[in-house]
């Protein structure tokens, strides 16, 4: 995972983010056991409090839970993933939407355009 910030929003915020994303994206599986929080922190270069911090907000949303001794996990709850990557692909699209109509693109010419412009598959 790259670990690039910007001095926008508190780094834990996009720690979370970046967490979530490899989360709903299946890039870490249900029930992967996570790296510790140091190794997490070295990996990010981050302080081990700040990984901490982000850690726990996931883990109030429910995509990471702790068993005593054994660490941090992916959550096993698919319909929880499932949902936060819903709600992820709804505030893209209408981010979408919304530039397209700032720079007076209809809906319907926006549709066009995903479909013919839409990239790889």
């Amino acid at each position: 995972m790259d670990y690039i910030f910007d001095n926008e929003r508190p780094i834990y915020a996009q720690l979370v983010e970046k967490i979530r994303i490899e989360i709903i994206s299946g890039k870490l599986k249900s029930g992967e056991r996570l790296p510790s929080v140091r190794e997490l922190a070295l990996t990010a270069r981050v302080n081990p409090n700040t990984m901490q911090k982000a850690l726990v907000e996931l883990e109030n949303e429910g995509l990471v839970y702790t068993e005593r001794t054994n660490g941090k996990f992916v959550t096993k709850d698919q319909k929880l993933i499932e949902k936060i990557k819903k709600e992820k692909a709804k505030e893209k699209v209408n981010n979408y939407l919304n530039d397209m109509k700032n720079i007076g693109i209809s809906y319907e010419e926006s549709i066009k355009y995903l479909q013919e412009l839409g990239g790889s598959k």
